[in-house]
């Protein structure tokens, strides 16, 4: 943080194998990133399913790490979760203290949100999710939703993790989600103990 920064605020990127958390981080990230990636090795080919991301070559092994300054008092860090099952012990961690995530999906492989949106439920972290487009099959917001059995109140929208603009407009919408949410607990009837 900078010398006057005095609050820093924390998001997760989490998402399946391949769905483009680090390419996401590395978009939005105003320094160069701390990524854990490396190189797949064939001693990870029975391990991870490859399939609709054949050309990946690294994959994340701890987490990405980026920054964003918001003003002189506030920061916001960034943190991509891996996507591989071997590695979901490190999203509980990676959740602690988070503001929000962003579930970033990959339409060619769906059922990996799956994991995700779970944890995040099980947290009681706010999320949205993000379609991040690779060209892959199209499908309406109502069949992704359905797909992911997903929540009316949580936000759905498309990006591509590669563009900062898209990248920007996703956390833009997790962070209008999250005082939305506030805002509606802050109104809701206060109970009297008894």
């Amino acid at each position: 943080m900078g010398a006057s920064a005095d609050n820093g605020l924390k998001i997760v990127v989490v998402g399946g194998f391949g769905a483009g958390k680090t390419t996401m981080v590395r978009s939005v990230s105003e320094i160069r990133p701390l990524n854990t990636e490396e190189t797949m090795t064939q001693a990870g080919e029975g391990v991870d399913d490859l399939s609709g991301v054949r050309g990946k070559t690294a994959t994340t092994v701890a987490f990405d790490f980026g920054r964003i300054t918001l003003d002189e008092r506030n920061v916001l860090y960034l943190f991509g979760a891996p996507g591989q099952e071997r590695f979901w012990f490190l999203w509980d961690r990676l959740f602690s203290g988070t503001l929000g995530a962003v579930v970033l999906v990959d339409t060619r492989r769906i059922d990996d949100s799956w994991y995700a949106i779970d944890r995040l439920e099980k947290h009681g972290t706010p999320f949205i999710v993000a379609c991040n487009d690779f060209g892959g099959p199209v499908f309406t917001p109502q069949a992704i939703r359905e797909a992911l059995d997903l929540d009316p109140h949580v936000p759905l929208v498309n990006c591509d993790a590669r563009s900062r603009e898209s990248s920007k407009i996703v956390l833009i919408t997790l962070v209008e989600h999250i005082k939305e949410l506030y805002a509606d607990q802050a109104r809701a009837p206060r109970q009297e103990l008894v």
